[in-house]
């Protein structure tokens, strides 16, 4: 993936995410017509709308979790199904599409988030990722019933050895690992397994994994930025960051910080990609969006507040701010959370994605079979493999 200044010609490809968690980013979306309230926890609906993000090529869908039911969301989906688990099952079901779960690291056992995730990336032959999540709350932390809740600093800084410890578990069997040599009997080479003997501050893990090492070598580690402490993990770890901006300026300010954050610990910064969170309320004219907008806070009785960039006009206003942030370096692409998923979703990949298809941004066609293809980001070399190397 290459860089370029703002206006010139670029070489550089627009990422869509899109955000599949409940019925859709407004909390009263489950409420209106079309909204298939009665198969929100349905498999088939889930497989139906990664088929249609699928049509659209977007890099990655995103399916939300956490230990509580839905926070502050009055009138709002209540109850979720486990998020990694979705992924699994979707996994075969679809092609090109990036399966990205929410995990969270607090309460969680490494050698557990690593083992899923592998799971995951062999079934979808390399498309997973992971959303990496903190739990800070009380209630969480007495579900769970091992410990208190940390702060936000505590909770991070574990994830950050968490992250360290579930990809040194990926690179715990080489990729040749596996010989099947039905001659002498030997499925692995134990001399390509290895210990990860980790002793750390929040985790004590010996390793090897007992799952072969995902297709992607590391799936793809996406870290949504709402503090210091989050941007400290995202600049080391994340292979995507998520951000929230309310205007052009902003997003180009937080994607130099990241950027630069990410160089501060070594990295090329165009080996992270900035996305960020756009809310979409897409309609035939402006008035026509306005008015589902306005339906669904009268059925909420509350204002939507977004806290990042809200759009609610037709497809095409949407692409052509797409293109404007993407080209002005504001925005390496968008985290789309659509109102409403089952028509925002629509409107999105038939109507926004030919446009920003038909400025040159955006392609036509999946480039490669894994998520990191679509992303243009590099294979992770093992470290074990390289440091014997």
């Amino acid at each position: 993936m290459s860089s370029s200044t703002p206006g010139s010609p670029t070489t550089r490809t627009l990422h869509l995410a899109v955000d599949l968690t409940d019925a859709g980013a407004h909390p009263a979306a489950w409420r209106t017509l079309g909204s298939q309230a009665r198969q929100l926890f349905d498999a088939d609906r889930l497989q139906d709308l990664v088929s249609t993000a699928q049509r659209g090529t977007v890099d990655l869908v995103l399916f939300d979790d956490a230990f509580s039911l839905q926070p502050g969301r009055r009138g709002g989906v209540q109850g979720r199904l486990d998020a990694a688990l979705v992924a699994a099952r979707l996994a075969p079901r679809s092609e090109g599409v990036g399966l990205v779960p929410t995990v969270t690291t607090t309460h969680t056992e490494p050698f557990h988030v690593s083992k899923a995730l592998a799971t995951i990336d062999h079934a979808s032959h390399g498309r997973a990722g992971w959303q990496v999540a903190v739990s800070t709350g009380a209630d969480d932390a007495a579900h769970v019933g091992r410990r208190q809740a940390p702060d936000v600093a505590a909770a991070w800084a574990e994830a950050a050895e968490a992250i360290d410890v579930v990809s040194r578990l990926w690179d715990s069997w080489e990729d040749d690992a596996e010989i099947r040599d039905v001659e002498t009997g030997r499925f692995v080479d134990r001399d390509k397994l290895h210990y990860v003997d980790h002793d750390g501050v929040h985790f004590a893990v010996k390793g090897p994994s007992i799952t072969p090492r995902p297709p992607q070598g590391h799936p793809v580690v996406v870290v949504r930025v709402d503090s210091d402490a989050a941007l400290a993990v995202a600049a080391e770890h994340a292979d995507v960051v998520r951000v929230r901006a309310t205007t052009l300026e902003e997003a180009r300010a937080l994607r130099e910080q990241v950027r630069s954050a990410a160089a501060d610990h070594g990295r090329d910064p165009d080996d992270v990609i900035v996305l960020v969170d756009l809310y979409a309320v897409i309609g035939p004219d402006r008035a026509s969006a306005q008015a589902r907008l306005d339906l669904l806070e009268g059925l909420a009785g509350v204002s939507w507040d977004t806290d990042s960039y809200t759009h609610v006009g037709t497809d095409r206003d949407l692409a052509v701010t797409a293109e404007e942030w993407f080209l002005a370096g504001a925005a390496d692409g968008f985290t789309v959370r659509p109102s409403s998923l089952q028509t925002d979703l629509v409107a999105l990949v038939d109507g926004v994605v030919p446009l920003l298809r038909r400025a040159g941004i955006y392609r036509t066609e999946y480039t490669g079979t894994t998520l990191r293809d679509s992303l243009g980001l590099a294979r992770p070399a093992n470290r074990y493999a390289a440091a014997i190397a």
